[in-house]
């Protein structure tokens, strides 16, 4: 179905190709998973196959790439359209309509279908990805994972034969991520569609793939053979590779069955987690309700959290809380996005918030940072009211990092972005760069923002907000599109903060970020604080949101594969 005879793909700005002598053949009806490091060229091979580099992309692409027998460089991406389906790592730049049942029949309306079956699709699809509900809303009313799941619903509803998936995951709750696979397997058992997919999570993924590919070596092969020797792996793979289990297990099934010698060798050892905090439950089950959530922070006034930050200085462990939300409501329009949510925080604490798409993570992250005003109750940050606060005071104690990076960037290159940080923050010239090399390292300094990827550009605004070091430090799904390496780098500087006396709140759908790093997990859903305790306590009693090493190894507490390897 798809062949790569000795591709090449150099853009114009590098010195180096980022694609170099690909060989490989995938069959129809065969689940491909894209697996390497940040920035190795995932996308580019993904483009290749769609069409859309070297049409769109610009650069040079060298040797042949052939879908069904079409050679890419001679059928641009309109004419394989009918054969090929594409979802980028932004699922924002693929809508082309206001409405999620729109969207969904454009691809269709584009290919001439008739109208009954047009129709038909949509209702298939609205049930397949749990957007029933949906089909009337707004898309710039959806939260992040809502627009996921539209965007993928969208190539899904014309049934091409090939579907090109970038992190499709990503922003998408436990939950929602296992329906999405469900479906593309059901689309490759069932119906012979051959899947190309890109992904970082691959405690997801790695189970549904029929084979793996390894970038950049190019190297593919049967899952459990990759993973021997990838450096990017699942914990599950971790887990097995510390315990020497041959073959390696890649689900948690499998590991649960060879578990057994390590859980006696761990029986009467404590792990070691997330210190210095408590929980302090303080909700109550009032209900439900409906919520959107909000999930890419619109509007000009984000540049204000990047251009006027000052220094301040390192928050202190106190007793008195740095957050504080007394029954906050928030309404947006008919629904309710909040409701009677009561939640401390306190500095150098690490919070994670988790819940389902649209439950109301990135409306309250939103409230806190004084975007978006309480309908009623109160909060109040650093003893300040958000919403009423200046932003050249309120950004001295707070900062955000939403799920769109590229609203925090503005300059032509990565070293004009980071010297713009240096001078907002009163930091020393290179502290911006610095944090940059150590989150990704690799990105050249004349880079423009625009031309990387996902994951680098969000590292890129974490570290742009990071310079400034405020005591309040908001995260909206701050792992998404970064690899296990950048991951690791990542938890170690925000330990490093919260160590430092800095309160850190991360929206995240990533339950190995959350048993990795938070002290603390609250769990929202329909707008209201459902769950609020330490980490070990509130993931392990959750299936959705336990991680991979806690289901392996249960009814012991073990969270990650550190823990594991250090009490051993």
């Amino acid at each position: 179905m798809i062949r790569f005879e000795n591709v090449s793909v150099t853009y114009e700005e590098d010195a180096e190709p980022t694609l170099r002598g690909v060989n490989l053949t995938v069959p129809e009806g065969e689940l491909v998973l894209l697996v390497g490091p940040s920035g190795v060229g995932k996308s580019t091979l993904l483009g290749a196959v769609s069409g859309l580099v070297p049409h769109f992309t610009g650069g040079t692409l060298t040797g042949r790439v052939t879908v069904d027998g079409r050679d890419t460089r001679t059928h641009p991406p309109r004419e394989l359209a009918d054969l090929v389906g594409t979802v980028g790592q932004d699922p924002s730049a693929h809508f082309v309509t206001d409405t999620v049942e729109d969207e969904l029949a454009y691809g269709m309306e584009s290919l001439g279908l008739a109208p009954g079956v047009m129709r038909r699709r949509v209702e298939e699809t609205l049930d397949l990805l749990g957007l029933a509900e949906l089909r009337d809303r707004p898309i710039t009313t959806l939260s992040g994972g809502q627009r996921q799941r539209v965007a993928i619903g969208s190539v899904l509803t014309p049934h091409p034969k090939v579907l090109v998936l970038d992190e499709p995951t990503s922003a998408l709750d436990p939950s929602a991520a296992e329906d999405v696979l469900a479906v593309l397997q059901r689309l490759v058992h069932d119906l012979g569609t051959t899947v190309l997919l890109a992904e970082h999570r691959l405690e997801r993924v790695v189970q549904y793939a029929d084979q793996v590919l390894m970038l950049p070596e190019g190297v593919m092969g049967a899952p459990a053979e990759i993973m021997a020797v990838s450096p990017v792996h699942p914990p599950v793979v971790g887990l097995g590779r510390l315990a020497g289990w041959d073959p390696l297990p890649l689900t948690v099934r499998d590991a649960r069955r060879r578990s057994g010698e390590m859980k006696v060798r761990l029986e009467g050892r404590a792990p070691a987690g997330p210190a210095g905090f408590s929980a302090r439950p303080a909700f109550e089950d009032r209900g439900s309700g409906r919520s959107p959530g909000f999930g890419k922070v619109r509007g000009g006034g984000l540049n204000l959290f990047k251009r006027r930050r000052t220094p301040s200085a390192p928050a202190t462990p106190t007793t008195t809380p740095l957050v504080l939300a007394d029954r906050l409501a928030v309404r947006r329009g008919r629904v309710e996005a909040l409701r009677r949510i009561d939640l401390q925080v306190r500095a150098g604490e690490t919070l994670a918030l988790m819940g389902r798409n649209g439950a109301g993570k990135s409306t309250l992250l939103s409230t806190l940072v004084g975007m978006i005003a309480p309908t009623s109750g109160t909060v109040r940050v650093a003893g300040r009211t958000p919403h009423t606060t200046s932003p050249r005071e309120l950004i001295r104690q707070v900062g955000l990092v939403p799920q769109e990076p590229r609203d925090l960037l503005y300059a032509d290159t990565v070293a004009a972005e980071c010297a713009a940080a240096d001078g907002d923050a009163g930091a020393a010239p290179g502290t911006c760069r610095a944090l940059v090399s150590e989150l990704l390292p690799g990105v050249a300094d004349d880079t423009h923002p625009r031309d990387l990827s996902e994951g680098q550009r969000l590292a890129l605004a974490l570290a742009v907000v990071l310079t400034g070091r405020p005591p309040l430090l908001l995260l909206d799904e701050p792992t998404r599109g970064l690899d296990y390496a950048a991951k690791a780098r990542l938890v170690a500087h925000l330990r490093a903060l919260a160590a430092d006396g800095h309160a850190i709140v991360l929206a995240t759908h990533d339950v190995e970020l959350a048993a990795e790093l938070a002290h603390r997990v609250v769990i929202i859903a329909d707008g209201e604080v459902v769950a609020d305790g330490p980490t070990a306590e509130v993931v392990v009693s959750s299936p959705a949101f336990s991680p991979q090493v806690a289901k392996i190894l249960a009814p012991q507490p073990w969270l990650t594969v550190e823990q594991v390897e250090a009490a051993l």
